[in-house]
């Protein structure tokens, strides 16, 4: 109902209430609040904000801190009334009180008092946060708003205070700012404290300039809301220039002082007593090595395994850690417990050991902030041994001892200490051990235009991976398949189908693994009379584009992100042997590039190439003077990307599916398709991804079979389509026509299935029913109404009707004049129908200048110089397109007949059969054209 600093839990306290309450106070606002001026919703406009007064105002005075809250909120819609229907406030009991001063519905010249005639507040007890693994000890008080009527205005005053004795008589305070474009017809943020106490505050915010004054014995700072339009910042900016617009303020002069109040906290002198269960545990590790940095990772292990994390923050818990020896009964414990029980075990084997506060959101803005205990979120051990740093964080998992020399990114801490300490930046580093490692197995042994199995193995490491042990217990077969398919599409750039997955974990390295085996498809691109496919994981997915364009930006650094360490490791399993593959691109990498370090090797030899990624975030920052340059090397880098190779006369995969299905090389492939089937005998999808496979492999028959069985299980428009499309492949129109129908029925808006429906009509001689399925969707207008055009001037050229066919093209294309594909249209229509083959000839050219890929014009502009006798240009064109796709039949076919004309018989026969292959009934479309081999 109000700005985010009303609803969130603020350091509040009070000195004039006596003893703190678990219940709500009723009573008047303190005499020392200034009243905010009054506004009058009857004067307002239907355009005013929702929010008409947003009152902030704080006194710390003796160790404490009053926040009053002033809210005025009008029901503007029956969504707000909603949002505002239920009044919900929170405080700690243990620290201050919850005063309520005001609750009163105004409508109109009526104020209607709502907490006349009692109590109205319901005081919940249960922990908000568990669900968190969070028991804060807050309490919270709802009233239902009764009787509020979109139109009226809520009112709500009311106080919080907070007086916590682990301060030792300092206040702190963050109170965030309203910034433009928040609309507010009143809001201010105000505080005071009194003469004489030693505050200091800062504002945080681009041009926000408080009020400051005295009187009454008060220092008083205003600041009146929204403040400026904050300017914006980068995403990539460091965490130190984006701090928000707030004011914040602390009675502690200095990091020190901080230091030297927290530090008693975690004494641990004679918190492992003689013959306790926490003595055995210190015995057991002191037995188990003589080598302290062992003996430190074994207590680190101990806490990390045996204690649960918990919050708990209740009875002064927010600062105060439990104890060691109710921490190790209890099994549970937060991070101040946790770093007590750490350090209690490594001071009893005489360890030299330090709690340090950390924040996990500030980063490298802590040295900005004001001294205050509120500054940290975090706190851990560091210890000291043989003169080495050691960082232990007893609320993460999993550490070992090849992590010892690992760094929690928090780039800043405060050490704990009785002589007080200043902030202490922390290392910044990588972890020694990967974070991820990642490899992926391609068995290509069939066949580069063949899919082909693989096996990915993604290793984590850390919390991650005690993540995962965790949920594993709980885990159904099907979760972990999930499991394994988001990992592997996210770690496989190609198209796969995963069909299986399982979790492994070593509870020595403390690892966890998801295997995922499945499909993966080709990716391989023509270029040059040679097919290539890029095998570079790191570099190609690197990217590096700060914008630094406006001036207030170009003096801010790149933040480059946390430290992290990842490996990859690819396997590719050659056919015949590796035989003429090569590699081109950057072999082996040693580079840093925009913060990142990367470290290749590769080997291709026996038949297999192995790459070696080793990839690692420095968490460094880039100057700003260096970003231009930084930028360059990168895309430098990206223009030798590590590519494989084939030979350059590699056989198309039509004319070697023969052989390879007779050698078995589909069978392993055909092997998970089959267990995938089994393993999910009711769904659809598993014979879907086997019918994918087989059209590729170019038995159709097998394909009809999976979608024959996947329409059993699970109908749908496309797939319906899919079998239709094969069934015309097979010349089997009369299913294909029932096929088209049945998708029809499922999904009567799909212009793909109209356009396949409308085209096997008219294979079937149904001009007008093709026609009129087309013609709606030209009336009905909208996007596809030129590609319908298109359509029906396709229609009409195949049954002969050529001047109807140009009228209907030339009106698409006057509709959608430059449209490349229409124009190809165009020309391919001239060309079949043998008519206007000088402007046929233009639109060919104009759509291959206006067209991203040239193939369909080229195929066209063949067709065109075919009839117009020029066969030397008709065969340039073919070659051309080929080139660039040699698995286009059309092209082929053509080349067939035009080598056949010539007297080439082997290469047309070698053609012709592969144009058959791919598309059987193309004698059939060709004829209609009056064209046979």
């Amino acid at each position: 109902m109000v700005r985010k600093a009303v609803f969130v839990a603020a350091l509040l306290a009070s000195a004039s209430l006596a003893h703190a309450s678990d219940k709500p106070i009723y009573a008047p606002a303190p005499d020392w609040v200034r009243p905010a001026p009054a506004v009058d919703p009857a004067k307002l406009g239907d355009d005013a904000p929702v929010f008409l007064i947003l009152d902030r105002q704080q006194r710390l005075k003796d160790g404490q801190v009053w926040s009053y809250q002033d809210t005025e909120t009008r029901a503007a819609s029956p969504q707000v009334l909603s949002q505002i229907g239920t009044i919900t406030l929170t405080w700690a009991p243990d620290k201050g009180d919850l005063v309520i001063h005001r609750v009163e519905i105004i409508r109109g010249a009526d104020h209607i008092d709502l907490l006349k005639g009692g109590d109205p507040f319901t005081v919940l007890h249960r922990e908000q946060q568990l669900e968190q693994l969070q028991l804060d000890g807050m309490l919270t008080a709802t009233m239902p708003v009764s009787g509020l009527r979109v139109g009226d205005v809520l009112r709500l005053t009311y106080s919080v205070t907070e007086k916590d004795p682990t301060l030792a008589g300092n206040v702190q305070d963050f109170a965030p700012l309203l910034a433009d474009p928040f609309r507010v017809q009143f809001a201010r943020e105000r505080m005071i404290w009194p003469d004489g106490m030693d505050l200091h505050y800062k504002v945080l915010g681009d041009k926000v300039a408080p009020a400051l004054s005295d009187a009454g014995g008060y220092h008083e700072l205003v600041v009146t809301e929204p403040v400026a339009k904050q300017p914006d910042m980068p995403d990539d900016a460091p965490a130190r220039y984006r701090r928000g617009t707030a004011i914040e303020a602390s009675s502690f002069p200095d990091w020190a002082s901080v230091s030297k109040i927290m530090a008693p906290l975690y004494d641990t002198a004679g918190t492992i007593q003689p013959g306790s269960p926490l003595a055995a545990e210190v015995a057991k590790i002191e037995a188990a090595s003589l080598d302290p940095t062992r003996r430190a990772m074994l207590a680190l292990q101990l806490v990390q395994d045996k204690i649960r994390y918990l919050f708990k923050g209740m009875d002064n818990g927010n600062y105060v850690p439990q104890k060691p020896a109710d921490t190790w009964q209890l099994r549970y414990g937060d991070c101040k417990a946790k770093t007590m029980l750490l350090l209690a075990l490594l001071h009893e084997m005489k360890i030299d050991a330090e709690p340090v506060l950390a924040s996990s959101q500030l980063g490298d803005a802590v040295p900005t902030r004001l001294p205050m205990p509120g500054a940290f979120d975090h706190v851990f051990v560091h210890a000291t041994i043989d003169g080495k740093s050691l960082w232990l964080d007893g609320t993460s998992a999993g550490a070992q001892l090849a992590d010892v020399d690992d760094v929690p990114p928090f780039r800043n801490v405060l050490p704990l200490r009785s002589a007080g300490a200043g902030i202490m930046p922390l290392p910044v580093r990588a972890s020694a051990r990967p974070d991820m490692t990642v490899a992926i197995t391609y068995d290509k042994r069939a066949g580069l235009f063949f899919p082909g199995p693989f096996e990915m193995n993604f290793t984590m490491r850390g919390p991650l991976a005690q993540t995962i042990k965790a949920g594993a217990a709980q885990a159904s077969k099907d979760d972990i398949e999930k499991i394994a398919a988001k990992a592997a599409n996210d770690m496989i750039s190609a198209s796969i189908t995963v069909t299986g997955g399982k979790l492994t974990f070593d509870d020595a390295a403390g690892t966890a693994t998801v295997v995922a085996t499945g499909i993966a498809y080709p990716e391989w691109t023509h270029e040059d009379e040679r097919y290539r496919v890029a095998v570079d994981k790191m570099i190609s997915t690197l990217s590096f584009d700060p914008d630094r364009s406006r001036t207030a930006w170009q003096s801010i650094p790149v933040a480059t992100g946390d430290p992290a360490h990842v490996q990859f490791t690819t396997r590719y399993e050659l056919p015949d042997g590796g035989k003429g593959f090569t590699l081109d691109g950057a072999q082996t990498l040693d580079t840093t590039l925009a913060g990142q370090t990367f470290h290749r090797t590769t080997s291709l030899a026996d038949g297999v190439l192995t790459i070696h990624d080793d990839a690692v975030n420095t968490g460094a920052e880039i100057a700003p003077a260096d970003i231009a340059a930084e930028r360059q090397r990168v895309a430098a880098a990206q223009t030798h990307l590590l590519r494989l190779q084939a030979p350059v006369d590699y056989p198309q995969g039509w004319a070697t599916v023969a052989a390879v299905r007779k050698a078995h090389g589909f069978d392993a492939a055909l092997a998970d398709y089959q267990a995938n089937i089994a393993a999910h005998p009711d769904e659809a999808d598993p014979y879907l991804a086997r019918a994918r496979f087989r059209v590729m492999t170019y038995d159709r028959e097998g394909a009809l079979a999976d979608l024959t069985k996947a329409i059993a299980l699970a109908p749908t428009a496309d797939t319906y389509a899919w079998r239709a499309g094969i069934y015309r492949d097979l010349g089997q129109k009369d299913k294909a026509l029932a096929d088209y129908k049945a998708a029809q029925a499922l999904d009567p808006g799909s212009s793909g299935v109209i356009s396949g429906l409308a085209s096997i009509e008219a294979d079937q001689g149904d001009k007008d029913a093709a026609l009129a399925l087309v013609q709606e969707r030209i009336d009905a207008g909208g996007k596809d109404k030129s590609d319908f055009l298109a359509l029906k001037a396709d229609i009409l050229s195949r049954v002969g009707d050529k001047d109807d066919a140009l009228a209907a093209i030339d009106s698409a294309i006057a509709a959608s004049p430059g449209n490349p594909t229409l124009l190809n249209n165009r020309c391919w229509i001239k060309g079949t129908q043998n008519t206007a083959l000088d402007t046929a000839l233009k639109d060919c050219t104009k759509s291959m200048e206006l067209s991203d890929s040239p193939i369909s014009a080229l195929d066209s502009r063949a067709m065109v110089y075919f009839r117009l006798n020029r066969i030397d240009d008709a065969l340039a064109d073919l070659n051309a397109a080929l080139d660039l796709n040699p698995n286009l039949a059309a092209s082929l076919y053509m080349r067939g007949v035009i080598r056949k004309r010539q007297g080439d018989a082997a290469k047309a026969a070698a053609d012709l059969a592969a144009a058959r292959l791919l598309s059987p009934q193309i004698d059939q479309d060709y004829a209609r054209y009056g064209i046979k081999p």
